[in-house]
């Protein structure tokens, strides 16, 4: 899991290069979450995904407090696959 900083004014699009873990399968279906989710803390907006690479736009969170944002990937096989980023609100 990847820890980044990220201020409570950014909002900032987030990814991850699923491309090694693949084995020649797709990406076919993407969802994100937040954890904890509370009120002021970070909020998931427009998301994306192509075969190989998942995004979304982050924004909002409270300073000091830190997330897990999750990606669940469902793959052209029909398996599916979790990753995670760590983000801590950091006023900077």
């Amino acid at each position: 899991m990847s820890l980044y900083l990220k201020d409570p004014d950014a909002a900032i699009d987030y990814a991850i290069d699923w491309a090694p873990y693949l084995d020649g399968r797709t990406i076919v279906a993407s969802e994100w979450s937040v954890v904890p989710e509370e009120t002021g803390g970070i909020a998931i907006g427009e998301a994306s995904f192509d075969g190989s690479r998942t995004a979304a736009r982050v924004s909002g969170g409270i300073v000091g407090h830190g997330y897990s944002l999750a990606n669940h990937v469902t793959l052209s096989d029909g398996s599916g696959d979790d990753r995670s980023i760590a983000l801590r609100v950091e006023q900077r």
